[in-house]
């Protein structure tokens, strides 16, 4: 797969060339660490990429839920959209500060609603940054566009589902947090929460698809990397992660080595960890 693929994932370099092409849709889906007090918003503000639109996840989300950033209802996803100035016929590129960490949810969200236009900057705002390329301060014109959604329902698992799989063993699970959460061995960041994994699940930490400077690493180290963790990449995989956010690395990363059969559990851990009739594993896969 070439490097740039405006489905997926794109360079710097792409974004520069294509800065002002007219149907280019520019999105910041900056959001803060767990236990981290940031006003993303403020800082898009302060400095974007030119044209950017900001897109707030917790925001944009199912507030009926008491689990953090679940997934939005269809029409709030298409409305908030909207007034953004972005719909159908538009290629749209998400980034974040990190290099590559919340971008992917919002990637992960077009694709759930049926719009498969999207790309996510490799490297993100840091790189950009690095190299010093143009950034501004100023709020982007908003022409109002139409956006057709197609929810498509394989590609979230609830939790009822993800049991399932644990018991079964059908799909694989595979979990993007950090092995010493993975493993239990320390205290998950959100109050409330258990130690450990759901039974059965693999660990494939998302950090480790990443370079130093917040790149994705190469199809041919993604897939060495999942199969080093055990995956067996001929399964259906369940991605999930703390609350569903760094999951969405992991499908970006399986649709980079052509993996498409891919969804996340999107209460995550937020949710497993929080019930107590639910089974703990802990230690290695």
């Amino acid at each position: 797969m070439a490097i740039d693929d405006p489905k997926t994932l794109v360079s710097t370099d792409w974004l520069a060339a294509h800065l002002k092409d007219p149907d280019l849709r520019i999105i910041d889906a900056t959001m803060p660490f767990v236990g981290e007090t940031r006003d993303t918003r403020a800082e898009y503000e302060q400095a974007h990429i030119p044209n950017a639109r900001f897109f707030d996840i917790d925001d944009i989300s199912d507030h009926r839920s008491e689990l953090p950033h679940m997934v939005p209802p269809v029409e709030k996803f298409m409305s908030r959209l909207r007034a953004m100035g972005v719909g159908d016929g538009h290629q749209v590129v998400v980034y974040d500060t990190a290099g590559l960490y919340s971008a992917a949810r919002v990637w992960w969200l077009f694709r759930l609603m049926g719009q498969d236009n999207i790309a996510v900057l490799d490297g993100g705002l840091k790189k950009w940054l690095a190299e010093g390329r143009e950034v501004e301060d100023m709020p982007p014109i908003v022409r109002d566009r139409h956006m057709t959604v197609r929810r498509q329902n394989h590609m979230v698992k609830d939790v009822t589902q993800v049991s399932s799989a644990s018991k079964l063993g059908d799909f694989e699970i595979v979990d993007a947090r950090s092995a010493e959460r993975f493993k239990g061995e320390v205290d998950e960041p959100r109050a409330g929460l258990r130690r450990g994994h759901i039974p059965g699940a693999k660990n494939v930490p998302f950090t480790d698809l990443l370079n130093d400077d917040g790149t994705m690493i190469s199809p041919e180290d993604i897939r060495a990397r999942f199969e080093a963790a055990g995956v067996d990449l001929k399964k259906p995989v369940i991605a999930s992660c703390g609350s569903g956010v760094t999951a969405a690395v992991l499908c970006l990363a399986l649709e980079r080595i052509g993996k498409t059969d891919h969804s996340i559990y999107d209460g995550s851990w937020s949710e497993w960890g929080a019930f107590p009739t639910l089974p703990v594993a802990t230690g290695e896969a």
